[in-house]
């Protein structure tokens, strides 16, 4: 990690709640959170953005510009904010959800799901099959093709894409066609190297994820939140998976990636050397971010546009 990386992850790690270390409430990790200064950036544009209801799941719709001038209905990619499951929101990653809308030109609905320790496993993966069924149902109404859809996640929300697109294909449906897992949380296992070589380097530590498993599980067996223990990977929709040099997480997204191209999946897996946990969300200041934005709407225009 070059010097320059280093201080602004040194920066996100002073401004965020050392769950698991220090603070082991999540109440008092999202007050922390919340009083955190915000860089004042200005926002990708997109065209109409709308908050709806998804059959009890708040969900914000982002619809990029010229959509609804007369051409075909764009596609649409379901997003799923990361947070450990137990932080962030709608409005934490509205910057990264912007610019791929903007860059994919696709509308994306970002979903609201319920966070944990209030609401253990599975609320949330409910939740996120809740909305990707809302979305397939509701597309036209907001401009959408629902033949066209993706879903995608960072971190914790990489999971719920990765057990959305389990669920769709077990329950028959919605048809998804493209995953989009941006350092994914795959495995409850935490075993792998990368939590021994960056417990502690990368932002993310292996003590806070070990925290979020717990407010997420409650104590219960981790397998089946956990997509890289799913019994059959095979007939899954196409993936794009995006992991961190510097991150817990690294090889458990890896991994999967791995075993998605053993089952016969189309998959394509990209390592970001240097960058660590959550870098995507940084496109203001580390170049690796713009980049990993500019491949993500890449894959996506391709592989909803076909």
């Amino acid at each position: 990690m070059d010097a320059r990386t280093r201080r602004i992850r040194d920066a996100m790690s002073a401004g965020f709640p050392a769950v698991g270390d220090t603070v082991f409430d999540a109440a008092e990790a999202r007050a922390v959170l919340a009083a955190a200064p915000a860089p004042d950036l200005p926002r990708p544009p997109v065209g109409r953005v709308e908050d709806h209801d998804a059959d009890g799941v708040p969900v914000r719709v982002y619809r990029p510009l010229g959509t609804g001038s007369g051409g075909a209905a764009p596609p649409v990619v379901v997003f799923f904010h990361g947070g450990g499951f137990v932080l962030c929101g709608l409005d934490s990653h509205d910057g990264l959800v912007r610019e791929l809308c903007a860059g994919s030109g696709a509308i994306v609905v970002s979903v609201d799901y319920r966070l944990a320790p209030e609401h253990r496993y599975p609320v949330a993966e409910d939740d996120a099959y809740t909305a990707l069924v809302w979305v397939r149902d509701h597309a036209a109404s907001f401009g959408g093709d629902p033949e066209r859809i993706a879903v995608a996640g960072d971190s914790a929300g990489g999971n719920l894409a990765a057990r959305a697109a389990l669920r769709a294909r077990d329950a028959g449906g919605p048809a998804v066609r493209h995953q989009l897992l941006v350092y994914p949380v795959t495995d409850a296992a935490m075993d792998t190297a990368s939590y021994a070589e960056h417990a502690e380097d990368g932002f993310l530590t292996a003590k806070a994820m070990a925290w979020y498993w717990e407010q997420y599980l409650g104590g219960e067996p981790g397998r089946s939140a956990s997509p890289l223990r799913a019994a059959d990977l095979a007939r899954l929709p196409s993936a794009c998976v995006i992991t961190a040099e510097y991150d817990p997480l690294r090889d458990e997204g890896e991994a999967y990636a791995a075993e998605l191209e053993a089952a016969g999946v189309p998959v394509e897996a990209h390592r970001f050397d240097g960058a660590f946990h959550g870098f995507i969300t940084l496109t203001h200041v580390l170049p690796a971010a713009r980049e990993a934005v500019a491949l993500a709407c890449s894959v996506l225009r391709r592989e909803l546009l076909r």
